[in-house]
């Protein structure tokens, strides 16, 4: 039966497997475009957009999310009980003591942004804190950690502006056709070829969305294990975490200052309603997280290994 521990290097591979899968999807989609339209401009400005806005994401995501999420900073001297419990995971994990925040809710989350781990951001609710013993909160400390260490929040923010990308690319090519843009480049299309190719085109405007948010729910799901494999091995305590997930889940109270753009940060999904109906196959296609009794059952095995 397959355990976190087997999870770790396949989930590496697949998850740079699909990011590498998006960079080729947006060449790709590019060139068709910009093939039936007869403008190169469009590849070189989907491949130059999606660098620079990549760029503007690593710079300044953590700040919109912090400010989405109406965090407010606390320090050594308004919270030393959580301060000394993230500083010491720090320690024993070698990474710099990251920003500590709390948000006002009473639901039980977390979540972790920045840019790189000299840069990173713990973000936890105050419903977390209250409801959670000191081993489960060590748990969901070291998942957050976890995901700093592994670079998990520049992966997540690359991809989601990659997918913006294809959107934005598929969008722009339904409405050109749609104003006849296919009819005034009928001539220099190529003849068949080109007929062909406005086919694909249209294919691909219509199922490129579709796909590039299943890779991206697929990354988000993949980074979850492997963030729950490398937190249980920090902590050397994979039933503190499985215990905090089966807390996490069963509390009914949804994240208020939560949103569909800022869902896959979290531990698990603010959103009742996605911990609710996770029983078709399809519905977990398009889930941010994992099934939370996937993961406790694999924390479990874990354990017993």
């Amino acid at each position: 039966m397959p355990t976190l521990y087997t999870h770790i290097d396949s989930n590496k591979r697949k998850t740079w497997a699909l990011f590498v899968a998006f960079f080729v999807a947006i060449i790709l989609i590019g060139y068709v475009f910009s093939y039936i339209m007869n403008d190169q401009a469009i590849l070189y400005f989907a491949v130059t957009f999606s660098i620079v806005s990549s760029f503007i994401s690593y710079w300044w995501s953590d700040k919109i999310v912090l400010a989405m999420s109406s965090a407010r900073e606390i320090d050594h001297d308004s919270n030393r009980e959580l301060y000394h419990l993230v500083e010491n995971l720090c320690i024993t994990v070698g990474l710099p003591v990251p920003k500590i925040y709390i948000i006002n809710d009473t639901a039980p989350n977390a979540f972790a942004t920045g840019r790189d781990p000299a840069h990173a951001v713990v973000a936890v609710t105050s419903g977390l804190l209250s409801k959670l013993e000191k081993t489960e909160l060590e748990g969901v400390i070291a998942h957050e950690l976890s995901h700093i260490g592994n670079r998990d929040i520049l992966l997540a923010t690359l991809v989601t502006v990659m997918v913006g990308m294809i959107v934005l690319l598929a969008d722009w090519f339904r409405r050109w056709s749609f104003f006849g843009g296919h009819r005034r480049n009928d001539n220099k299309s190529g003849g068949q070829l080109g007929l062909i190719l406005m086919i694909i085109a249209i294919i691909l405007s219509i199922l490129a969305p579709i796909f590039a948010y299943l890779m991206q729910f697929a990354i988000s799901r993949k980074r979850e294990f492997l963030a729950d494999a490398d937190g249980a091995l920090l902590t050397r305590h994979p039933d503190g975490l499985a215990r905090a997930l089966e807390k996490i889940s069963a509390d009914k109270e949804p994240l208020e200052v939560a949103n569909r753009a800022t869902a896959h940060l979290y531990i698990a999904s603010p959103f009742k309603e996605d911990e609710e109906h996770r029983v078709s196959w399809l519905t977990k296609l398009f889930m941010t997280h994992p099934p939370i009794e996937e993961r406790i059952a694999a924390l479990r095995g874990m354990e017993k290994n």
